[in-house]
């Protein structure tokens, strides 16, 4: 059994199209399909249904398909094992938003590391444009950035961090069953700012008020916020990641508030089309990991 048809297999798979599979593969769309029919052949059953210009995995696709990945995987960590071998180095540059590699990264690269020990990790921080600028100059591999759309880049959601307002140990929100958003727009707020639009979200929940929120201090560092709020300075909305620590120690407590329910911080894991896709797959599944 040949494994560039069995890669051939999983490109169309994973793209759902065998143009696009041949392009990222750098091959014709009939070399593809030869490869496909020779796989079919191989292992007498169809692994696609043609309807059109869809294509849909069989029953016996399905089925190989999880077999197939697991060749791949294996055959290209024991490509990057004989490349390190013979002294060829490999290095996988990471890019990160801030609050990704200080709450993200920390838990995300000794997983990574433990299946590709051979690895050596570069990481870098920046804002999302930034990122992405850098990925376009392949200055880096894949990063971890807030959600983008851009027709030459994959972008895979990655992680959803809840934004809850969190309150110092003694503040009398604590106490209460039911805070309204009227009451926490008469505390002294510190606003964080991400500029995501997810954060929009908190800021319509306080325009149906007739006053505006005491806002006594705006920040773009999400450690900055945190710590005034530790220090008491105000209460504030931030991503549960940030704090999770101070709220097992007991020193934040999180307080729902019904009109920001629901209201999350995406990451996103993206990479250039059709690159590192060994990489990507190992990090989604840490992601997941992470998630539950």
């Amino acid at each position: 059994m040949n494994i560039e048809n069995i890669e051939a297999f999983v490109y169309v798979n994973h793209y759902g199209s065998f143009n696009k599979a041949a392009e990222i593969l750098f091959l014709s769309q009939p070399s593809v399909t030869a490869r496909i029919q020779t796989l079919e052949r191989e292992l007498d059953c169809r692994l696609f249904d043609r309807l059109g210009k869809q294509i849909h995995l069989t029953e016996k696709g399905k089925q190989f398909l999880p077999y197939a990945q697991q060749i791949m995987h294996t055959f290209q960590k024991g490509k990057l094992h004989i490349q390190n071998r013979t002294s060829v180095p490999h290095e996988l540059r990471i890019g990160a938003t801030v609050s990704v590699s200080n709450y993200l990264i920390p838990e995300i690269l000794p997983a990574f590391r433990r299946e590709y020990p051979q690895i050596n990790i570069k990481l870098i921080t920046g804002t999302t444009d930034c990122l992405v600028e850098k990925l376009h100059n392949s200055e880096i591999d894949i990063g971890f950035v807030r959600k983008v759309v851009h027709p030459t880049i994959q972008s895979y959601k990655f992680y959803e961090d809840p934004i809850r307002l969190y309150v110092y140990e003694d503040h009398p929100f604590n106490d209460s069953e039911d805070v309204t958003i009227e009451e926490v727009s008469r505390q002294p707020l510190v606003f964080f700012e991400c500029g995501s639009l997810d954060w929009m979200r908190v800021h319509r929940a306080f325009e149906n008020l007739d006053h505006p929120p005491d806002i006594q201090y705006q920040v773009d560092n999400s450690e900055t916020a945190k710590k005034l709020v530790l220090r008491r300075a105000g209460i504030c909305f931030l991503p549960e990641l940030v704090v999770r620590h101070e709220v097992r120690e007991g020193r934040l407590h999180p307080i729902e508030i019904s009109e920001v329910s629901g209201v999350s911080l995406q990451t996103n894991l993206i990479a250039m089309q059709g690159e590192n896709p060994l990489f990507i797959d190992s990090l989604l599944k840490i992601g997941k990991t992470l998630a539950n």
